[in-house]
C-alpha cells in the first residue's frame, strides 16, 4: 500500500458530541472522517459518544505536525479546547451535522 505524500495537508479537528463531550482527532479528509465518526466507524470514543457536529479544524503542514498539535490539545480542559476552537478561522468546508 502506498503512503500518502508528505506534502499532503492534514487537519486537527474538534467534534462536539450529542452529550456535549469533545473529541479531538487528525485526518487529511475532514468530510470523510466526520462521516466515519457519524456512522459509528470512527474511534471508540465517538461510537460511545455520538458526534453532532465538527466545531473546528486547523490545517497542518503534515501528519507529524498534526499529531503533535493533537497531543497538545488532548491535554487541555474542555473549556480550553472550546476557546482554542473559537480562535481557528472556519475557512474549510466542514460537515455540520451527523447524517440522520
Amino acid at each position: 500500500m502506498a503512503s500518502a505524500p508528505s506534502s499532503q495537508t492534514w487537519f486537527v479537528y474538534l467534534l462536539e458530541c450529542e452529550n456535549g463531550r469533545l473529541y479531538t482527532g487528525i485526518t487529511p479528509d475532514l468530510a470523510e472522517r466526520f462521516c466515519k465518526h457519524a456512522t459509528g466507524k470512527g474511534a471508540m470514543f465517538t461510537r460511545l459518544n455520538k458526534p453532532s457536529r465538527m466545531i473546528a479544524a486547523k490545517p497542518c503542514a503534515d501528519r507529524s505536525e498534526a499529531s503533535k498539535l493533537e497531543r497538545t490539545i488532548k491535554g487541555l480542559t474542555p473549556g480550553q479546547k472550546r476557546w482554542m476552537a473559537a480562535q481557528w478561522p472556519m475557512q474549510h468546508a466542514l460537515p455540520c451535522h451527523a447524517p440522520q
